[in-house]
This record gives C-alpha cells, sequence and structure tokens, in this order.
C-alpha cells in the first residue's frame, strides 16, 4: 500500500510539474503593452485609445501606453504593428482607413486582412458636415446655393486622398451635385485650425473628438451623416432631414494584433473590451459625442472587415481616387 501511494504521489507531482508550463505561457500581458494610434494626440482615434488603454489596464493588471504615430494616413502605425513579434505586446487601435488605404498606397507593406488578427470594434461615430464660421452660411441649403454659385472655388479640408474625410465629400459632391476645391493636411488638427480660422470652407468632421468645438460654435455645423441626430448638436439635422438619404458616412475604432498572435491572447482582450465598452465611463465620455458603442468578437470584426474593404474597392474604382 505504501509503493502505490508513494508512486501515485509521484505520478500527482510529474503533472503539476508538467501543467507549470502551459500555465505561464498563458500569462498576459508580460511585459509592458503599446497601443499604436496611426493619428495625433487629441484627436477622435486617440480619444477612443486611451480609454482602451485604462480599461485594458484595469481589467488584466498590466501596463498599457498609447503611442501616437501620425503619418501616411495610419499607414506608419499600421506597418509598425504588422512587423512586431505577434505576442500581444505591440496592438494597433485603427480607424476606418485601415480598410481604405491599400488603395490609396498600392505599395504598402502590409494587408489590412492577412497581416492582423482582428480584436474588436470599439465605437463608431458620424461625421458631421461643418463649414468655417466665416463662411456666411448657416444652413445645409444655404451653402447648396453658395456652392452652385461658385463651382470649384470653396475650398474642404480632409486628412488625406482616400481617407474617410476625403471619401465622404466626394460622395457629398456626387449626391449634390457640387464641385468643391480638395486641401488635404497630414492630420485633423490640422484641418481644424485651419476651417476655424476660414483658410479652408468647409470639412467633414469626426463627432467623436469634435464635439467641444462644434457646440462651442467654433466651426458650424449643418449636417449630421448618421441615422439620427446628436445630443450635444440637437438642432444640426442628419442629411436625410436636408434631402440627401444616402450621404452617410462614420469612423470606426477598433483593435486588431499582428497575425500570428495567440487566440487566448485575442480572446483575452476582446472580452474586456467588451466589458469595457458597458463601463460607465466609455458611455459618458463616447455617447454624448455621437458615438456607437460596439465590442464586438474577433469573428464578427472579421467579417466585417473583409466586407469593408470589398465595399472600398469599389468606391474607390468608382471615384478613380490616386494618391
Amino acid at each position: 500500500m505504501k509503493r502505490r501511494t508513494y508512486i501515485a504521489a509521484l505520478g500527482t507531482v510529474a503533472l503539476s510539474f508538467a501543467a507549470t508550463p502551459a500555465l505561464a505561457s498563458d500569462a498576459y500581458p508580460t511585459k509592458p503593452v503599446k497601443i499604436i494610434v496611426g493619428f495625433q494626440a487629441g484627436g477622435p482615434t486617440d480619444v477612443v485609445a486611451r480609454l482602451v488603454a485604462k480599461a485594458l489596464q484595469d481589467e488584466l493588471k498590466g501596463a498599457f501606453i498609447v503611442e501616437n504615430r501620425p503619418g501616411a494616413t495610419s499607414n506608419i502605425a499600421s506597418e509598425m504593428v504588422a512587423a512586431a513579434p505577434p505576442d500581444g505586446h505591440t496592438l494597433l487601435l485603427a480607424a476606418a482607413p485601415l480598410a481604405m488605404n491599400k488603395f490609396v498606397f498600392p505599395k504598402q507593406k502590409f494587408d489590412p486582412i492577412t497581416s492582423f488578427e482582428p480584436i474588436s470594434k470599439v465605437s463608431s461615430a458620424p461625421g458631421v458636415f461643418a463649414v468655417s464660421p466665416k463662411l456666411p452660411v448657416k444652413t445645409f441649403q444655404e451653402f447648396l446655393k453658395l456652392t452652385k454659385q461658385k463651382p470649384g472655388e470653396l475650398s474642404y479640408g480632409t486628412t488625406g486622398a482616400g481617407g474617410t474625410q476625403h471619401m465622404a465629400t466626394l460622395r457629398l459632391e456626387q449626391l449634390a451635385g457640387i464641385q468643391m476645391l480638395h486641401v488635404p493636411y497630414s492630420g485633423g488638427s490640422g484641418v481644424l485650425n485651419d476651417l476655424i480660422a476660414g483658410v479652408v470652407d468647409v470639412a467633414f468632421m469626426t463627432s467623436t473628438g469634435a464635439m467641444p468645438n462644434l457646440e462651442a460654435g467654433k466651426v458650424r455645423p449643418l449636417a449630421v451623416a448618421g441615422p439620427q441626430r446628436l445630443p450635444g448638436i440637437p438642432d444640426v439635422p442628419t442629411f436625410s432631414e436636408v434631402g440627401l438619404p444616402g450621404m452617410v458616412s462614420d469612423s470606426w475604432n477598433a483593435l486588431l494584433a499582428p497575425a500570428g498572435t495567440p487566440k487566448h491572447i485575442i480572446d483575452k482582450l476582446a472580452a474586456a473590451i467588451n466589458k469595457a465598452v458597458k463601463s460607465d465611463e466609455f458611455k459618458k465620455t463616447l455617447i454624448p459625442q455621437g458615438a456607437v458603442l460596439i465590442g464586438n468578437s474577433p469573428e464578427q470584426f472579421k467579417t466585417e472587415l473583409r466586407a469593408e474593404v470589398a465595399h472600398w474597392a469599389e468606391q474607390f474604382k468608382k471615384f478613380n481616387v490616386e494618391k
């Protein structure tokens, strides 16, 4: 009996040692995690990234640090994350241009589908069409009248050719039968500053991040490119209400990891995001700015991303956009 007991004890010890490496390999994070953002600090994507970083830090008990790497319509950040080790310690907080940039930068060194492991779409927010306070129009109808009187003279600012703002404005020109002059910038703050100053006449703003300036009247919002009016600017109609129901534009933010990142890490991050979007902090920060909180699964986000890339392939061909 004693001999059998001894052998059984040895077996138990052996099993516990065999299990230890597996448990250790599942530990995450094991060092600070960088969340790379392809846009300037203070912009709408940066706002979401910092909320995400704090939520992940609180939930997963590790350090999550936001690092801004703006440039090339977020391609610099995307390329950096695509090339990072697939261990979950370098993540990408992406925006809608991720699905669009391959049609603007055909030589980019990554693919939006194959270079990343989708984790979760965090939120989306509608575009708001705004004009400089120096432009003598107060309604969308007045803007249309002025633009048609001066075809090609009014200017619109964007964060670059092929970006969300640019494609939304091309869509608006098509639907409204107008023509304006495109002025690309390297970041959203440049667009906003020059819109306030009257250097450019109009621009699509993402409601998340731009709401304080919209509410304060530093720029004049004329229409919302979403399904409903926004709480912060309730007097501003939707495009449907001004007669352009097809004018819809939103900007989403999502978390991704390099391709090959282990599934248990992806699932752990996705679960944390799903919990975070239900929190009071996310709700009180983003919902008043018109954001829709999502927090979907990796599989759902992957399906949506594939569909969006296919959609933009058609749109870029239609508008013949070139960098």
